[in-house]
């Protein structure tokens, strides 16, 4: 007997209230188990999905499966399971332990990343369980398992997003805890970036080909990123692109103040040679330093440390998701030169189109850099 899970799990604060989510399916699609199980008052995001996974590989044994196909939005735990990544965290090797000892029951099971947008009924179960946990709920299956009407499964759709990863930065280094990924979204074409003008504190809207571009990356994003958050700076030409994001993949857009272009001061609005004809001399001091501000503007370093103090609080409050950055050129660049470990010249020497897609990867203590400057989604 073949069956499929599809496991989730989450905890609102991370340790917080936590909870998971599962379902088990059999080969033609009839749901035999949906289950929200509550994980604790103080757990973490690792935990829960652990115990979604394990939740379903329970059911599977109970209902006599022999093979198990498993699928999970938590690359964290398929990479661990399959054997990939190393398992540090002491809480993740006892419960990798317990999930290996029912698998080793069955003659097949294999794991399969999904992106969260394929894994929904899964995600719903966990903010239930999560939901009765911030109630007060110990422990335990919230209204017991449930055979269920049969219902279509969704289909696993391999084809469209295989896993073809191997390995990982945190594999070559020994990491245990999971990166907080960052898909780095420019905004699309505006009437300033068409005439090549700086555009930093004013409000452009998208022109036509720009409302075209966001489309077509968001339906790329949606369709190749496991989406836990959308943040946006609080531009117009920003927000309208991140509500293309959040349209496809229905996660709501969160708008961050500190992700908002520098402000080119007199320089606004203007063409370099536009800019250079207001003040030569000190059109060339700002554009030749990290430091200087442009007249009535804010200097690269200012932006710069800026960008870094909103990553680093994204970085806490997300621990560990996929988050989607919807800005401007330079705060874009910023995130890259931090995945980098950089100095200023990355400014200079990195060049960034509307509407690309750049994706860097934040562990506690490093960073790697997986993507810059994509733009293959606008060609097709």
């Amino acid at each position: 007997m073949k069956v499929t899970i599809y496991a989730d799990g989450g905890s609102r604060g991370n340790p917080g209230v936590a909870g998971s989510g599962t379902v088990v399916y059999d080969e033609a699609g009839n749901t035999l188990r949906e289950i929200a199980y509550v994980v604790g008052q103080k757990a973490t995001n690792n935990v829960a999905e652990y115990t979604g996974l394990l939740r379903g590989l329970e059911a599977a044994r109970d209902l006599g499966a022999t093979e198990v196909d498993i699928y999970m939005d938590s690359k964290l735990v398929v990479e661990q399971m399959s054997g990939r990544w190393k398992i540090k965290h002491p809480d993740m090797q006892k419960l990798a332990l317990e999930a290996k000892k029912i698998a080793a029951g069955f003659d097949t099971v294999d794991y399969t990343w999904v992106p969260r947008n394929k894994n929904k009924k899964a995600d719903e179960l966990s903010n239930v369980a999560m939901d009765a946990a911030a109630q007060g709920a110990a422990p335990g299956v919230v209204g017991g398992e449930t055979p269920a009407e049969p219902e279509p499964a969704a289909e696993p759709e391999q084809s469209e997003a295989p896993n073809h990863e191997v390995a990982s930065h945190a594999h070559w280094y020994g990491i245990d805890e999971a990166p907080t990924r960052f898909v780095l979204l420019r905004h699309g074409q505006t009437e300033h970036s068409a005439k090549h003008c700086y555009s930093g504190s004013s409000d452009p809207v998208l022109t036509e080909v720009g409302q075209d571009q966001a489309k077509r990356a968001a339906k790329w994003i949606a369709q190749t990123e496991s989406i836990d958050v959308i943040v946006s700076s609080p531009r117009t030409r920003a927000l309208e692109t991140a509500a293309a994001v959040s349209a496809v993949s229905g996660v709501k857009v969160e708008t961050v103040e500190g992700l908002r272009e520098m402000d080119f001061g007199d320089f606004e609005g203007k063409t370099r040679d536009e800019a250079v004809k207001v003040d030569p001399e000190q059109f060339q001091a700002w554009y030749s330093s990290y430091s200087v501000a442009p007249p009535g503007g804010e200097s690269v370093e200012d932006m710069d440390k800026r960008i870094v103090e909103v990553r680093k609080q994204l970085q806490t409050r997300y621990a560990g998701k996929t988050v989607v950055v919807v800005s401007h050129v330079t705060p874009v660049k910023s995130f890259v030169r931090q995945g980098l470990n950089s100095g200023a010249d990355t400014y200079t020497h990195l060049f960034l189109d509307l509407a690309s897609i750049s994706v860097v990867e934040f562990y506690p203590e490093s960073a790697v850099v997986r993507r810059v400057n994509d733009t293959a989604h606008l060609m097709f």
